[in-house]
């Protein structure tokens, strides 16, 4: 008797099921391989037989999926050539498109006016009228519809799934792949326990209020494809999103409870942590104490600390990661820093020196290892921390290197996560002899529905509050669509806060006309965040359409304008060699340069309290937190800050939105629930699949918020007895379906 378990049939092979042929064509269309790919390709909506497309709303260059009836068909001959054009005009009883069909009259036969259907195919123009050149259609049964009976009224009324489509595989086409895959679909075990259906259906769960009441796995899929009203495929889609969400935080809460099985090196605070708080110039607000102690309890325990710290620009996140070292250092730890860029990483060493004090940093010797050290400074670096003699070690990537060993990791310290994937996370951890803890930090506060969804295996705390001294920031739009004018004034404003003696910041999306930032990042120091991944460009018809600003242009232009005449101005980008990045920006912070031109290599960490005033040209080409970050580098010091964001977009467009958004408050939470609510998580989890598996289905991060927090109770109900999903196997092939290595890490890079 083999004890093998019996094959999964949402993984068995699309081949198997259709044949080579279809497979490969939904293969090559969708990068679908599994009969679950398949099933999981939802309809994006439903039309009925006598229903009437809107084809007024139809844009040119679109790939479209209609119900329309014909109203004539006309043949002619080609003029340059032999051969005729059939022209079939359809109508949703207020707009026409024409359909053309080259040498094929014999489709008049079908095609004859009063005949109703789905047309599919790209939307053309010729001639000022719109039309679609050899379109794929399905005509409906005129007999049927002739018909007055009861089954005429529920075959015209019954819901036909309309699904994403291209070009080469319509809507109908994997109508009928579905179904041939359904008619011998065997009953499908439900990753969703009974028991938890049960409780979620129990008339005392109160607390329960927005779960769905669940159908079984086989009957949502039926439903959701196949449905005979709008009930079946709404209670379908509800089922079926409750899933999703189950499934995904069923697998970060295994993954957060596989962490904690390893064990760890408990870390205890002590003399040296005690003394720098003594020292320290300040009383640490509430908020920093409280998170500060729960990072101590995490590094105390045997398991290993998972800890996300999020909090407003200049909160002091980095202060609680600085007392964390200290507590690893006490018992000759090391603590690895990872910053995403070179910037940062050496302004993370300067005030990490500087916050430890001469004799602390003498004794715990902070090292920096970035990719652009010379050959000895970078082999003294690696003799130091393989050694054991530097505790705090501070890099960029170059971490991740293969010839970087540590004594004695302890603590893994992640800056801006956002920008890292769960990979690099783990390549740094796995250097460690054994697991170390791992605080991740980031500037950019995350909805409590992205943290359950995108950090579930996190523990998360949050600083919230502000310390004592810092100035509030004044955030103005500076419209150039409606005001051009008032480009000059910009320019106006910031010489009159330089004639106060302070200083400001100049930010552009591009370094040339050839280079974005981000392009550069990408090639230099891995994953990198920008606009591409925080949001929309807001370009092109949302803007007047113009080549985004760049350093090397308007550096020059700068320093010939008459109100910043005789100004130190100096540009600042990624291209820059790290000795010429920290020579520019310590001139800047000795108050030697007036005004910095950069790009978003200055969005975070980089701390000048004389810097007032924060200029933000194309602000509609950057991302909501993008623009809050980069605000938060000004009013560091006891200056007020100022900050304008110049825009090109156009009134009422969602760039302009963004932008107008991020001057409207300086609340960074509030932020980014408007940001998730402007952008969906289309683009917090990204718009493209992993492994064809990985983005999220019909669940909307934006709304589905209670949902998830259901889904995530109720899953972390079963693997508390379960961990290892063993009496779950539903569940746990649902996750190795689902959640692979790839998507996951897809997730949280996102």
């Amino acid at each position: 008797m083999s004890s093998l378990a019996p094959p999964d049939p949402l993984s068995a092979k699309l081949s198997s099921a259709l044949g080579d042929r279809s497979a490969n064509a939904l293969k090559k269309a969708f990068g679908m391989l599994t009969v679950g790919d398949l099933l999981t390709h939802y309809p994006r909506r439903y039309a009925r037989r006598g229903e009437l497309t809107a084809l007024s709303e139809l844009r040119v260059d679109e790939s479209v999926t209609i119900v329309a009836e014909v109203i004539d068909v006309t043949e002619r001959p080609m003029r340059q050539r032999r051969g005729s054009i059939l022209e079939v005009r359809i109508t949703d009883g207020q707009g026409i498109l024409t359909l053309t069909f080259f040498n094929q009259a014999w489709r008049a036969n079908d095609l004859r006016k009063g005949v109703r259907g789905i047309f599919a195919g790209k939307v053309g123009e010729y001639r000022g009228a719109r039309q679609l050149a050899h379109p794929d259609y399905e005509l409906f049964e005129a007999g049927d519809e002739r018909d007055t009976g009861p089954e005429a009224t529920k075959w015209a009324m019954q819901p036909i799934p309309i699904y994403p489509a291209t070009s080469t595989v319509a809507s109908w086409q994997i109508a009928k792949a579905i179904g041939v895959v359904l008619d011998t679909l065997p009953a499908l075990d439900d990753p969703v326990p009974a028991s938890v259906r049960a409780e979620l259906r129990a008339p005392d769960a109160s607390e329960h209020d927005d779960a769905p009441d669940l159908l079984e796995l086989t009957t949502a899929y039926q439903y959701i494809h196949r449905p005979e009203n709008d009930g079946q495929w709404r209670r379908a889609r509800d089922t079926l999103r409750f899933h999703e969400a189950f499934v995904l935080q069923a697998a970060l809460l295994q993954r957060r409870h596989a962490l904690r099985e390893q064990p760890a090196t408990p870390r205890l605070p002590g003399a040296e942590l005690v003394g720098f708080d003594a020292e320290l110039p300040f009383t640490l607000t509430d908020d920093q104490r409280l998170v500060g102690d729960e990072i101590a309890r995490d590094l105390a325990a045997p398991v290993p600390m998972n800890r996300l710290v999020q909090g407003e620009v200049g909160s002091g996140k980095t202060l609680v990661a600085v007392r964390a070292m200290l507590t690893v250092a006490e018992s000759g730890g090391q603590s690895a820093l990872l910053a995403p860029t070179e910037v940062l990483a050496a302004q993370h060493l300067r005030s990490i020196v500087a916050t430890l004090g001469p004799d602390r940093a003498a004794r715990l010797r902070p090292v920096l290892l970035t990719g652009q050290l010379s050959q000895p400074e970078r082999r003294a670096a690696l003799l130091s921390i393989a050694s054991g003699a530097s505790r705090i070690v501070v890099g960029t990537h170059a971490l991740l290197g293969d010839r970087v060993q540590f004594a004695d990791l302890g603590l893994v310290v992640v800056d801006e996560q956002h920008r890292f994937g769960v990979e690099q996370r783990e390549s740094l951890r796995r250097k460690g002899a054994v697991p170390p803890h791992v605080l991740v930090l980031t500037a950019t506060p995350i909805p409590r529905t992205v943290a359950m969804t995108v950090f579930g295996d996190l523990d998360v705390s949050t600083i919230a509050t502000l310390p004592a001294g810092r100035t509030p920031i004044v955030s103005h739009v500076v419209p150039l669509a409606d005001k051009p004018g008032w480009w000059n004034r910009v320019w106006e404003r910031m010489g009159e806060e330089l004639a106060q003696g302070r200083q400001g910041f100049v930010v552009v999306p591009a370094i040339d006309p050839a280079t974005r930032e981000d392009d550069l990042d990408a090639l230099v120091d891995g994953p990198a965040d920008g606009s591409v991944d925080d949001g929309p460009d807001g370009s092109g018809v949302d803007a007047i359409a113009r080549p985004p600003a760049t350093v090397a242009e308007l550096t020059p232009l700068l320093r010939q304008h008459p109100a910043l005449a005789g100004r130190r101005i100096e540009p600042l980008h990624g291209r820059m060699s790290s000795d010429e990045k920290d020579a520019v920006m310590r001139a800047f912070a000795r108050g030697e340069i007036d005004v910095l031109v950069s790009t978003t290599v200055i969005e975070v960490g980089v701390d000048v309290p004389n810097a007032s005033t924060m200029v933000v040209v194309d602000a509609d080409r950057f991302g909501v937190s993008q623009l809050h970050q980069l605000r938060g580098r000004v009013g560091r010091g006891g200056v007020p800050g100022l900050c304008l964001f110049v825009t090109a977009a156009l009134p009422e467009t969602l760039a302009r939105e963004r932008v107008e958004a991020v001057a409207g408050t300086l609340d960074g939470f509030a932020l980014a629930q408007i940001d998730l609510e402007l952008r969906r998580e289309g683009d917090v989890l990204g718009a493209t699949q992993s492994g064809g598996r990985s983005s999220l289905k019909l669940l909307r991060v934006a709304t589905d918020g209670d949902l998830i927090s259901t889904a995530r109770a109720a899953a972390a109900g079963v693997l508390e007895g379960d961990a290892a999903l063993s009496g779950h196997p539903a569940l746990k092939a649902a996750i190795e379906r689902r959640l692979d290595d790839s998507a996951r890490d897809f997730l949280a890079k996102n």
